[in-house]
């Protein structure tokens, strides 16, 4: 339940900073001077070239994901039923710290000058309509499978009976013992995808995205094993087939 907090984080900061872009390349008005300042001190060129789809691709991104954080956090509120589980200080400081970087590491994939003025002529190309149509896809059965977990601790009327573990079926969950962990890898890719598939540092956030997710999903594997002697044998951790 604690996760909340990160996304009531990152539904305000990168909303913040969507609106500063968005102003920025519909309204030719100039980024805060401490968002440059930010740009500078992480190396971003403010003369880089200027390249139309490269601005309307992280403009893109970064509604994408203020998009994920606003569905992640009314997820939170209303449909998911948590446990009394609690989370370290550290990982607590660190979720903070990574919603409020990952929203900047957008941001600084355009040049702080933006447009000089220019107002965002926008030129939608293939990987912008693949890359909405992976994230449209991949939250669809993300959203699926937490209703799915959350429908094993409530009766038929809604009513939250318990708050025991229990083993889930239906939608990904025939693949996967963590499918909503593959959709949240999923959807940065299709972030990545979004941004051209050529942006490197993003490809750096994915990375950690697979990492993090799939030790997760290999712990919450190993639970269903240890506990349920029935848990079904051709189910893998994380990725289906693999």
């Amino acid at each position: 339940r604690w996760f909340t907090h990160f996304y009531v984080v990152s539904v305000l900061w990168n909303g913040f900073l969507l609106i500063c872009l968005f102003r920025a390349e519909f309204l030719g008005e100039s980024l805060p001077s401490w968002i440059q300042d930010m740009h500078h001190a992480l190396g971003r060129d403010s003369q880089s070239k200027d390249t139309g789809n490269e601005h309307f691709s992280a403009l893109l991104a970064l509604l994408l994901l203020w998009l994920h954080s606003c569905r992640r956090l009314a997820e939170c509120l209303w449909t998911s039923v948590f446990s009394s589980g609690v989370i370290h200080i550290v990982q607590y400081c660190f979720g903070l710290g990574y919603y409020i970087a990952v929203g900047s590491t957008v941001l600084c994939q355009v040049p702080t000058n933006v447009r000089n003025g220019k107002k965002l002529s926008v030129q939608i190309c293939w990987y912008h309509i693949i890359g909405v149509m992976m994230y449209i896809w991949a939250s669809l059965h993300q959203h699926r499978c937490l209703a799915i977990l959350a429908n094993l601790r409530k009766s038929r009327s809604g009513k939250v009976v318990s708050l025991s573990h229990s083993v889930p079926f239906g939608d990904w969950f025939e693949s996967v013992s963590c499918p909503h962990y593959f959709a949240e890898l999923l959807i940065y890719v299709s972030m990545a995808i979004t941004l051209g598939m050529h942006n490197v540092t993003w490809w750096c956030v994915v990375m950690y995205v697979l990492f993090n997710q799939a030790l997760a999903a290999v712990l919450c594997h190993e639970f269903y094993h240890k506990n349920f002697s029935s848990y079904p044998k051709h189910r893998k951790a994380f990725i289906p087939l693999v």
